[in-house]
């Protein structure tokens, strides 16, 4: 049965690299980031102006106005969540089913919350991608919009790095170059080939 793999890992520490080496190795991505950029772009924006007035601008919602409400009001996260999580959790499911519907060996979920929000009991191997906090804050603090503030946030939701590197299965560092993260991925690729899942059969069909 198909195995599903849940790759995490902290802001800034690197999914992005692994999903994208994992989708040249022929396995599936969901990127539940993407997702919720989508949702944001249409789907949710009612629903998310009803709760957060102000957060949306031009019919879509507006990240940096939800920022600001919610640094403010950090205790809403948990309001905008069950917003967003059942409708990223019901898109993950039907490219789940899709995937198995192929007969796909194995498909990828990336969710950068998986651990904090429970999401590992769903998933049958957990890959944490990881690096140097000095290289996290560049890379983060580097991206348009982000500010200390912003990431100081972000960071206190976020179980830390030493944490999810314990509950991990796999590691990856991306310290290094690129190659050498390609390398480790396509380690752990051949390790997984021949490994079978119980999760979809559980959680997924």
């Amino acid at each position: 049965m198909m195995l599903i793999i849940g790759l995490t890992g902290s802001i800034g520490m690197g999914k992005s690299t692994a999903a994208a080496r994992f989708l040249e190795r022929g396995v599936a991505v969901f990127d539940a980031d993407a997702e919720v950029h989508r949702l944001y772009a249409g789907p949710l924006v009612a629903t998310i102006e009803a709760a957060f007035p102000g957060a949306t601008t031009n019919g879509a919602v507006d990240r940096g106005k939800l920022a600001a409400i919610l640094i403010q009001r950090p205790e809403r996260f948990t309001e905008l969540e069950a917003i967003v999580h059942p409708q990223v959790r019901a898109s993950q499911k039907l490219f789940l089913q899709q995937q198995a519907t192929e007969k796909a060996k194995m498909a990828v979920l990336e969710i950068p919350l998986l651990f904090e929000s429970g999401a590992e009991k769903y998933i049958d191997v957990s890959i944490v991608v990881t690096a140097g906090e000095d290289i996290q804050r560049r890379r983060v603090l580097a991206r348009p919009g982000m500010s200390q503030s912003k990431l100081d946030l972000l960071l206190a939701r976020q179980m830390s790095d030493a944490e999810k590197r314990r509950r991990a299965d796999f590691i990856v560092d991306t310290s290094g170059t690129v190659e050498n993260c390609h390398k480790q991925i396509d380690t752990i690729r051949t390790t997984l080939d021949e490994r079978c899942g119980t999760a979809y059969e559980q959680f997924w069909r």
